[in-house]
């Protein structure tokens, strides 16, 4: 790649079908399971997949980090056995590959073309992270797909979903979760918790609001990265954000 090309993927526009011409989709290890259960959930998997390729059809560019908790959480797991956190959060890594995978696979199957990009060595199934590499598979409309998260332990997915979202210039993190959007309480255990449609990084801070960790929150609000907390669960709502639709909350400086 030429310094004029490296260059214009620095500044991108917005695509036409939608106010970003490039996204980060964070999703979370437990949106590919099933009501919480450990392992995969093909049907899930493969709605996640077909809402993707018609968020796609704004024209706009996507890079997706995903969590691993559907098998294994490394702060978790290093507190109730003989294992150091540092290799429970590796294990952690392993999940996310095993994810990264899947949904490569169900994205390939409704005729998206992505790459799943690690952040530790696995020749064997996935290309390693290397940002120029990344910014040119998006370019040539495909999606990639990161695991492994940051590639180090003590370092949760958000903090790598922020961290990818800078390193590839992204214009927001969307954040897909199963509550639609940031709340004062958890809405499934106090009936009285009220939604944010907008709230600062500051005062998410402050608030202490379990929605991503305080690193992610630091980093973006550095940065000026705007984040929308959003339900992907009803049809259609993945393309609707992307589209710049007011669903979700707002974190923002």
């Amino acid at each position: 790649m030429n310094s004029n090309t490296a260059a214009a993927t620095s500044t991108p526009r917005p695509a036409p079908g939608s106010p970003f011409k490039r996204v980060l989709l964070k999703l979370s290890g437990e949106s590919l399971g099933t009501g919480g259960q450990s392992g995969l959930d093909p049907i899930e998997i493969d709605e996640i997949a077909k809402q993707v390729k018609d968020a796609l059809a704004t024209g706009v560019q996507m890079a997706i980090v995903v969590g691993g908790g559907n098998f294994i959480r490394g702060a978790q797991l290093s507190k109730i056995g003989h294992i150091h956190q540092a290799t429970a959060d590796y294990m952690g890594m392993l999940a996310t590959i095993i994810n990264g995978l899947a949904l490569r696979e169900a994205l390939k199957a409704v005729g998206v073309d992505s790459r799943v990009m690690s952040a530790i060595e696995v020749k064997a199934v996935a290309e390693p992270f290397i940002r120029q590499r990344a910014l040119r598979h998006m370019e040539k409309k495909r999606v990639v797909i990161m695991v492994a998260g940051t590639g180090n332990p003590f370092c949760t997915t958000d903090t790598c979903a922020a961290l990818r979202a800078l390193e590839l210039d992204c214009q927001v993190i969307l954040k897909a979760t199963k509550v639609d959007g940031i709340y004062s309480a958890d809405p499934r255990k106090d009936p009285t918790a009220t939604r944010f449609d907008r709230i600062s990084f500051r005062d998410a801070m402050v608030k202490n609001l379990k929605v991503m960790d305080m690193t992610a929150f630091a980093m973006c609000q550095e940065r000026d990265l705007p984040i929308v907390v959003f339900d992907f669960k009803p049809n259609g709502n993945i393309r609707r954000v992307v589209e710049g639709a007011s669903i979700g909350t707002i974190v923002s400086s």
